[in-house]
């Protein structure tokens, strides 16, 4: 139990009074029942909004998944906050800020459950919330060596570094949210972190908001695990997201904020090291960040022979020791510090060697060049879906295009006709509307021809917008021949 001492906190007329143990326990029982009872409820209900529709891509899953489970969490977290606020006497006025914000990333997260709104318009919601919030007055302005003497005044270099944090969590959660239970689970440990560090810091109201959500949390994962029958959505996972950001700069006082934003990196280590090796690939690929592939950490764990439990409970095992070790930090007043950093820098080498995202250290040279002459077969294939994407808007009904379609596909290796030695792949373009094209069967790994075929996907989307229909080979006037391959390089 928190003493009297905790009164005399430096948080002006809002410090909160203390809190039992009893009470703790309470208020994460209560989210996790609120929770677990909203997300049974949505799946009792239903319905036909939300719905994340299986493609036999990326999405495996056997039928169609809601979306919504940030809803259950949000509601429970936001019970939790007014009941802590109103009823159990902790301050609440210096939370309205975050509490505002919170909603808002997660109504854009939400709106794009229900219907999407492209990364950009998410990017726009994400970055005018975080400037809300730090026209509220939440914000890094000054960083002071939380394990020694001297401080250093952030001026208007405050403003970018708070936008980054405040921007970059959200989407960090959200990237690795690709596994039943993962982003989930990893939102729980850090919040049960954030909760140590309310109580370290003597601030019982970080601590109970941290323990509503990591409450929130376990309730929303008994119907997340595998298999998953709901999930976090965008707006799960930007509320994991932003409420881990927004709430850690509560943790400490502003002088010593780093010590705080210390534990929380290194706690999100595997995100953040999952989101590096995405970044670093996607621009050796010449795709953009924001292009989902199947090549996550939780991926190459599966092809490694885990199973999806076996995963989830490996990176699950490494968060938590994370966690411990970004608290170890704070706790030795830093002199973990640079074995902790020799520490983190070997693990992002082995882990990259293991996860076979380097092959071999002694043929790196050579992978990278193979990287790079993918990338520019790539260019090539989207060049010529541009060039397909400019002829629908110039043919004058589908039979021509049809054919030009055709002729686009052999130029790219890729044929509506199937041939010896070619492979079916189905592109869905939503509802009933699907079209086969057939590829060659070659070396070529599959997430690459994926990638490769996506190219058409504006193509065929305007062509549905003209005429209401796809083209087919039996509208083509003349009769295809096997396509030319110029492509070849094998993955």
């Amino acid at each position: 139990m928190f003493d009297s001492a905790i009164q005399e906190t430096a948080m002006g007329p809002w410090a909160p009074r203390h809190v039992s143990w009893l009470e703790m326990a309470c208020y994460f029982s209560g989210a996790l029942l609120v929770a677990a009872f909203a997300t049974w409820w949505i799946l009792q209900r239903g319905g036909r909004i939300g719905l994340d529709e299986p493609d036999n891509r990326r999405k495996l899953h056997a039928k169609a998944i809601s979306r919504l489970g940030g809803a259950p969490i949000f509601l429970a977290v936001g019970l939790a906050s007014l009941v802590a606020g109103y009823i159990g006497g902790l301050g609440w006025s210096r939370w309205l800020p975050v509490a505002v914000c919170n909603a808002l990333i997660f109504s854009v997260g939400f709106v794009d459950d229900l219907k999407p709104l492209g990364a950009r318009v998410k990017l726009v919601g994400q970055i005018g919330t975080a400037l809300i919030l730090y026209a509220l007055g939440v914000s890094i302005d000054i960083l002071s060596n939380p394990f020694g003497e001297g401080s250093v005044s952030l001026g208007w270099w405050s403003l970018p570094l708070t936008l980054l944090w405040l921007v970059s969590i959200p989407n960090i959660v959200n990237l690795i949210d690709g596994m039943d239970g993962l982003a989930g689970g990893f939102g729980l440990f850090l919040s049960l972190t954030l909760a140590f560090l309310g109580y370290y810091s003597r601030q019982p109201d970080v601590l109970v908001v941290s323990l509503a959500m990591a409450g929130a949390l376990g309730g929303f994962l008994i119907f997340n695990l595998p298999p998953a029958r709901i999930f976090l959505g965008d707006g799960g996972a930007y509320l994991i997201g932003f409420f881990i950001a927004s709430v850690s700069l509560f943790t400490s006082n502003k002088g010593s904020i780093i010590g705080a934003l210390l534990v929380v990196i290194i706690a999100l280590g595997v995100p953040i090291l999952d989101t590096l090796f995405a970044i670093i690939r996607r621009a050796i690929r010449g795709v953009s960040i924001f292009n989902a592939d199947a090549e996550h950490i939780h991926h190459r764990l599966i092809l490694l022979g885990y199973s999806k439990g076996g995963a989830l409970a490996a990176m699950y095992s490494v968060c938590l020791a994370l966690s411990l070790v970004g608290l170890s930090i704070l706790m030795t007043k830093g002199v973990a510090l640079p074995m902790v950093g020799a520490l983190l820098f070997l693990l992002a080498l082995g882990a990259a060697r293991y996860l076979g995202y380097i092959r071999s250290w002694s043929n790196f040279r050579s992978q990278i060049s193979d990287a790079m002459e993918r990338r520019r077969q790539r260019e090539f294939f989207r060049a010529y879906g541009r060039v397909l994407d400019f002829e629908v808007e110039r043919c004058t009904d589908l039979q021509s295009f049809s054919t030009l379609f055709q002729h686009g596909l052999e130029r790219m290796g890729l044929s509506m006709q199937s041939w010896t030695r070619s492979q079916p792949e189905i592109l869905n373009l939503g509802g009933s509307n699907h079209i086969t094209i057939h590829r060659p069967e070659d070396a070529t790994d599959l997430a690459e021809w994926h990638i490769r075929l996506d190219v058409l996907l504006p193509a065929l989307e305007r062509c549905l917008e003209k005429w209401k229909a796809l083209p087919s080979s039996a509208e083509i006037k003349s009769a295809a021949v096997p396509p030319h391959f110029p492509l070849s390089v094998t993955a």
